[in-house]
């Protein structure tokens, strides 16, 4: 880079620091820096465009095109050059502003008189927030070092815009972080909740962007690199002899740490005029934007660790750390853009709600917050950039809507949803010690699934029959080493203890997939849902098997068990897994142990194929539990995270309940006990549904065995068996509208 580029791009910054100490409001402010920037760039034309909303970019200021086009004029998102530059996020330009692909005339703005055409996107850490254009009569390419000290600009006009520097009027100037924003994600987690912003990552925000001492800014950095190098080293060292993939994320930090590219970059930054934390935050915006153009996994990791990295940088040079001495509210609602399950148990029953930027229907984070009972939405987009710490905040966990600083409106129409979800917990209540009989005089047994201890205190509020799944996994993914055999028995044991003799299903590890142990070696599978998981994994590597089964053998201290295993797709796998519980056995007979009093052993049916398996099989096991969630995704070839299709297909689908009718048949003839465990089995309409088909035994989380116990003792099965066959004889395809018709005139 040449030394007049350097002395411009800090003449151009010196001048634009004096410009903001001046008085004036954002508009005033608007219209003296592009009127600088053309100066500086010699230039007829400087434009600043700022989105009004997700899709609308709106003229703000300008020097050079017509004023009265201010405010007038606007773009959608990839529309004309400017929208091409806002929604990739790359720079344009061009000499023939005309003949470029995209190009859109706008004669209200007399642009007609320019050529030359350069847009710069106004981003802050992936976050778009506008468009800075240039334009000069001349026909001509702008320099590489003249697009850089634009950049450089418009990183501080990130920062300004963020620190509320341009708030006037009109949608695209109103103040940052104080208007009502509606995210739609997805439900993971049912229920509404209403409180206040915490985020799991504090924003940092950088106050000072233009360096005024650009020496002393390059020592900051330094100094922060160093002591940034120390602690990855420190933390190396501890993690030595330890897991090889946190040994691999840490060998990426180190090398990102001691790149002498990453740190050319940054001191370049500040050489133009930035300060230390600007230079960072324009090094990680970029990176950002490269992340998001990435379609490799492994780039996208290594880009990820440097983000992450940059974001540590960050802290150690503004001094805000983790603990930015804000109170959390009395009522929190967590944000985040993802969470681990260990993060969000620390955190326990003190959140009133949880909305995540990522996570997934079937994430250890989804699975805790129905553990501890918490409204989670995932996948709301931008939610963590717009979110400060204090904002109202509500939580439709039914919808996956989050309303963000709501208006009195939406505030009263969702407490009123609230009040009558209130109601019906209390009706619920009052038949919490009611059996789930209907009016044919048919009883259904109704469980609950859990996975946590602090699952258990719901088997007496909720009045569940029992825990038709408790979900082992979970010791083993909220911890960072290998759970010991003594810890997991006396576990067991406090969960039976809970039960109060009431029945408990124990799941074995169910893992891949989804559900990477932290100090296990992470699988590149295309199709992980369908790969090496569950009791796949455990037969092949029976040593964690082995010890879980002797840690509930111990548990159970002679009481009766039950052991199931998940993800069994042939009888095979059934007998070896039967044969490892045998050996188990054998070993704490030996070993002078305790046996249980009764031990019944099942498997999950979760594939078509169990379906279809011998009728041996069925006489062998004790009893098979249906695992809804992963069947219907293998029935209907539908990934159940995937939002385009997962909703595409129903539980009510005439195909599905003409299979799940022939599993109940095969095991009503061949004496299998069965019951069905999953999402559909605590939705009402579908659990009565599957009552009517057959299944006598339903597990579902506590909170939906409330409103299933209260539909199905409205309900008589017979009937509604009757208008399921009718249905089906007449050829309908879905019967959902047959069964809710049928269900609303009983209610």
């Amino acid at each position: 880079m040449s030394g007049t580029v350097k002395t411009d791009s800090r003449q151009m910054l010196g001048r634009l620091r004096a410009i903001m100490a001046e008085e004036g409001g954002g508009q005033t402010r608007l219209d003296r820096i592009t009127r600088l920037i053309a100066e500086e760039m010699r230039a007829e034309v400087c434009s600043i465009y700022l989105f009004r909303d997700v899709d609308t970019l709106e003229l703000c200021a300008t020097e050079g095109l017509k004023a009265e086009s201010v405010h007038e004029t606007r773009l959608r998102l990839g529309e004309g050059l400017v929208g091409r530059v806002a929604k990739s996020g790359n720079v344009i330009n061009t000499d023939d502003a005309p003949a470029a692909p995209g190009f859109r005339y706008m004669p209200e703005t007399g642009e007609e008189a320019y050529s030359s055409f350069v847009g710069v996107p106004i981003q802050r850490l992936g976050e778009k927030l506008g468009v800075l254009v240039t334009q000069s009569q001349k026909a001509r390419q702008f320099t590489d070092e003249e697009i850089y000290a634009l950049e450089v600009v418009a990183m501080v006009l990130a920062e300004m815009a963020e620190l509320g520097a341009f708030v006037g009027e009109g949608a695209a100037m109103k103040a940052r972080h104080s208007q009502p924003v509606m995210f739609k994600g997805g439900s993971a987690q049912e229920g509404a909740a209403q409180g206040h912003v915490w985020l799991h990552e504090p924003r940092v925000v950088v106050t000072n962007p233009i360096a005024e001492d650009p020496v002393r800014e390059l020592e900051r950095l330094h100094e922060a690199v160093e002591t940034l190098r120390v602690g990855v080293d420190r933390m190396l060292s501890s993690a030595q002899g330890g897991d090889n993939d946190q040994l691999e994320v840490l060998e990426a930090y180190r090398m990102f740490a001691n790149s002498r590219g990453w740190m050319r970059r940054m001191e370049a930054n500040i050489d133009s005029g930035l300060s230390a934390e600007a230079a960072v935050e324009k090094e990680q915006s970029a990176a950002r934007a490269r992340m998001a153009q990435v379609g490799d996994a492994y780039l996208r990791e290594r880009l990820n660790d440097l983000d992450d990295l940059s974001n540590r940088l960050l802290r150690i040079l503004t001094g805000q750390g983790h603990e930015t001495g804000a109170e959390m509210p009395a009522d929190p609602i967590l944000v985040a853009r993802n969470i681990g399950p260990a993060e969000l148990l620390d955190y326990g029953r003190t959140l009133r709600g949880i909305v995540l930027e990522e996570g997934a229907v079937g994430s250890h984070a989804a699975i805790v917050a129905r553990a501890l009972a918490i409204p989670l939405v995932i996948h709301a987009a931008r939610v963590t950039t717009e979110a400060l710490n204090g904002d109202a905040i509500l939580v439709d966990g039914d919808q996956g809507i989050v309303h963000l600083r709501p208006d009195d409106a939406v505030t009263v129409a969702f407490r009123d949803k609230m009040a009558m979800q209130a109601q019906a917990q209390e009706r619920y209540a009052s038949i919490r010690d009611k059996p789930a009989e209907t009016l044919c005089g048919t009883h259904i047994t109704l469980k609950m699934n859990a996975g946590l201890m602090a699952d258990l205190p719901s088997l007496e509020s909720s009045g569940a029959d029992g825990v038709g799944l408790f979900r082992t996994e979970l010791q083993f993914l909220i911890r960072s080493h290998m759970p010991k055999r003594a810890e997991l028995s006396a576990l067991y044991g406090r969960v039976m203890d809970a039960a109060k003799g009431r029945r408990v299903v124990f799941r074995t590890l169910d893992i891949g997939s989804d559900k990477v142990l932290p100090y296990m070696k992470a699988n590149d599978e295309p199709n992980p849902a369908m790969g090496w998981r569950a009791v796949r994994v455990a037969l092949e590597k029976p040593g964690v098997m082995r010890m879980q089964l002797q840690a509930l053998i111990r548990g159970a201290k002679g009481r009766p068990l039950s052991v199931m295993f998940p993800f069994v797709a042939l009888h095979d796998e059934y007998r070896a897994a039967r044969a490892e519980m045998d050996k188990a056995l054998e070993r704490e007979r030996i070993l002078g142990h305790p046996l249980p009093s009764e031990l019944e052993v099942g498997a999950m049916l979760e594939t078509p194929s169990l379906a279809f398996a011998p009728d041996a099989f069925y006489r062998e096991v004790d009893f098979l539990s249906v695992g809804g969630n992963d069947l219907k995704q293998f029935f209907f070839a539908a990934d159940r995270e995937n939002e385009r299709v997962r909703r595409r297909y129903d539980m009510l689908d005439m195909s599905y309940l003409n299979f799940l009718e022939g599993i109940i048949y095969r095991c009503a003839t061949l004496g299998t006990r069965l019951s069905f465990c999953g999402e559909d089995a605590g939705r009402p309409v579908e659990a009565t549904c599957l009552a009517a088909l057959g299944f006598r035994t339903l597990s579902m989380r506590p909170a939906s065995i409330g409103p299933v116990k209260s539909l199905l003792r409205r309900t008589n099965l017979r009937e509604l068996r009757d208008i399921l066959h009718e249905e089906r004889d007449r050829g309908t395809q879905n019967l959902r509208p047959a069964a809710t018709a049928y269900l609303r005139s009983n209610l």
